[in-house]
């Protein structure tokens, strides 16, 4: 009897719903508008929203499929993505709607800081943040939708695809944005307070600092392309950009919910997929760096606390692996996550961005200097000691290759933001990833990710043309930074 009067009290409720549901709508827009609402978001309320889950939401791409392409991690299981099916992204491993989402928001920040003078401290940061999006984006894709698709409902929802050159270098496109955020940052005169900035609280100076490192990096990442050294030179001598660990274009996560890093959300056998790559093992202990305690664990069969890392892109189907036999990710990604950082931009890897530089013959700067003190800043990004050895043994620049030191270096310090140590990879070669356990791209290593699939159901005739630019959307077709 009792569940039979819930039924019918159920029943009840859906009817009486229902008719108010027709009543109540048929005047929905006239009678449901509120006069006192704003119809516009506040650009402070935007501009927390885009930092934060930008910053969230990539960290995590970054560690789950970023750091399966840059071979810090191996997954255990739902491995597609490790094995290079990039097509098929499990625990992780599409960034597109991610990025453009935030990118349509950054834009709304970004038009209302032009259309009303009380916005007008928001310009800098909106297009630098823009700038700093779109290299993302176009690093990870190609030739990506650009010019046409971040103006949300003004926006052509099939907005056509732009060549990753112009991105960069056309108007209002990358290195145009960062110049033009860096003039309205310094031309601004008003005395608003920039709000919802959770990066550098309002300091429009850290902002300067952030444009100039980030166009340090834009300019030597296409340096294959144009030579960037009179610029170079000319943004070192003005020794304006991010050069403490206490300026980084970063925020915190906190130990407990909901603002700590979602692994530690996952549940334990999703945490428990990822375990330490041969790959990263190898380079860490080749270089006796103590930083594999602070990224691993001990494997629990080990009696004297060893680590032990697994060759990437198993066929978990056809390989039994008992998951104590090698080092799960270490304390700070789950019960620690308040040590971690959404990280944007930082000193280190501004200094490794110079020590390049200094090295390829860009800049008149000491390289060896530049580099030990990135070195001994991602140390202290980490909260790893740096053993007072580790400069002069190993890792000394003059070790081996200058290069392949530096970008190895940087490629470890980009532990959580894979992504940047694969496309690092792509454009030097180092550090050098092996060739996975089980490929399924041919024993290849992708240097893009593939256009997703809702593009070529939404967006079918400009997919069709960018996907003949890339050899039918392959993962093998390289960027034009990367084209020698």
């Amino acid at each position: 009897m009792k569940n039979r009067n819930k039924t019918i009290s159920i029943v009840f409720a859906l009817v009486l719903s229902t008719t108010l549901f027709q009543a109540c709508t048929r005047d929905f827009e006239d009678i449901n508008t509120n006069p006192n609402q704003p119809i516009a978001v506040e650009p402070n309320l935007l501009l927390r929203q885009v930092i934060y889950d930008y910053g969230e939401q990539m960290s995590y791409e970054g560690f789950t499929a970023g750091n399966l392409l840059g071979q810090y991690s191996t997954a255990l299981d739902f491995n597609l993505f490790d094995r290079h099916d990039l097509k098929s992204p499990q625990l992780g491993g599409n960034p597109w709607p991610i990025i453009y989402k935030n990118l349509r928001d950054n834009e709304s920040i970004l038009e209302l800081a032009l259309e009303n003078p009380t916005h007008e401290v928001y310009e800098g940061p909106s297009r630098i943040l823009k700038a700093y999006m779109a290299m993302a984006l176009t690093d990870l894709f190609g030739d990506v939708p650009y010019y046409e698709a971040f103006r949300g409902d003004a926006a052509t929802v099939t907005p056509a695809y732009d060549a990753q050159e112009t991105i960069y270098l056309g108007e209002e496109g990358i290195l145009d944005n960062i110049d033009k955020g860096i003039a309205a940052l310094e031309n601004y005169e008003g005395t608003i307070a920039l709000e919802g900035d959770i990066l550098f609280e309002g300091d429009l100076d850290g902002w300067i600092r952030f444009a100039n490192s980030l166009k340090l990096k834009a300019l030597v990442r296409i340096g294959s392309q144009q030579d960037p050294s009179t610029e170079l030179q000319a943004l070192f001598d003005a020794g304006n950009f991010i050069s403490l660990n206490e300026e980084n274009a970063v925020f915190d996560f906190t130990n407990g919910e909901p603002n700590n890093f979602r692994l530690a959300r996952l549940r334990i056998g999703d945490f428990n997929n990822f375990v330490l790559s041969e790959t990263m093992e190898d380079i860490l202990k080749d270089l006796e760096d103590p930083r594999i305690a602070t990224f691993y664990r001990p494997f629990a069969n080990s009696d004297s606390a060893e680590f032990n890392g697994l060759l990437n892109g198993i066929d978990a189907s056809q390989t039994s692996i008992n998951l104590a036999d090698y080092s799960l990710a270490g304390t700070i990604f789950r019960e620690e996550t308040g040590r971690l950082d959404a990280n944007f931009m930082t000193a280190w890897e501004t200094h490794f961005l110079w020590a390049e530089a200094a090295e390829r013959g860009l800049i008149t700067a000491n390289s060896t200097e530049l580099y030990n003190t990135a070195v001994t800043q991602a140390f202290a990004y980490w909260g790893t000691n740096l053993p007072n050895t580790y400069l002069a043994g190993p890792a000394a620049l003059a070790n081996g290759d200058a290069l392949q030191q530096i970008i190895t270096q940087k490629w470890i310090a980009n532990t959580i933001n894979g992504y940047e140590g694969w496309i690092e990879f792509r454009r030097t070669g180092f550090p050098q990833l092996r060739t996975i356990s089980a490929s399924l791209n041919n024993d290849v290593i992708p240097v893009r990710m593939p256009y997703p699939a809702e593009e070529q159901a939404l967006n079918a005739e400009n997919y069709e043309a960018a996907a003949a630019n890339t050899n039918n959307n392959s993962i093998n077709a390289p960027v034009w930074w990367d084209n020698e």
